[in-house]
């Protein structure tokens, strides 16, 4: 892997509409929070769901785990921390969701991803080699 690790912050918001009666983001949407942390990550290595597709593969979630440690409530900032802890066989990242303001941890996390080739779904038992290419090349900022 890099010489160290490759990880992303993501700021969201949590929106009225992802809450229920007593404010609380309802347990459903951390997946997406999740997702929305993984894209940017994606796109911070150069390699997103339009490079994937261009590339010949898609890389569905076939593994997720989340454990909820403390409620997100409508209007809070979360931070969503998310790395690339596997690459070689499969996609695995890891996400933590902490209270910006406090830094108390709210939730963490990880999804892991298989690449299936788009022409014959056929799927890959080792990663292809530009996503290996592009974690090993990444620059950290």
């Amino acid at each position: 892997m890099t010489d160290k690790p490759i990880t992303h912050i993501t700021n969201i918001v949590i929106p009225f509409f992802d809450v229920d009666s007593l404010q609380i983001a309802w347990h459903g949407h951390y997946v997406k929070y999740f997702e929305v942390a993984r894209c940017e990550l994606l796109d911070k290595i150069g390699y997103n769901y339009y490079a994937m597709a261009q590339s010949g593969y898609m890389w569905p979630v076939v593994d997720l785990q989340i454990k909820y440690i403390k409620p997100a409530s409508f209007g809070q900032i979360i931070e969503v921390y998310s790395q690339v802890i596997e690459y070689q066989n499969r996609l695995k990242i890891s996400y933590q969701i902490f209270d910006k303001a406090t830094g108390q941890k709210l939730s963490k996390g990880q999804t892991t991803q298989l690449a299936v080739t788009l022409h014959n779904h056929e799927l890959q038992f080792i990663s292809p080699k530009i996503l290996i290419q592009k974690i090993e090349g990444f620059h950290h900022d």
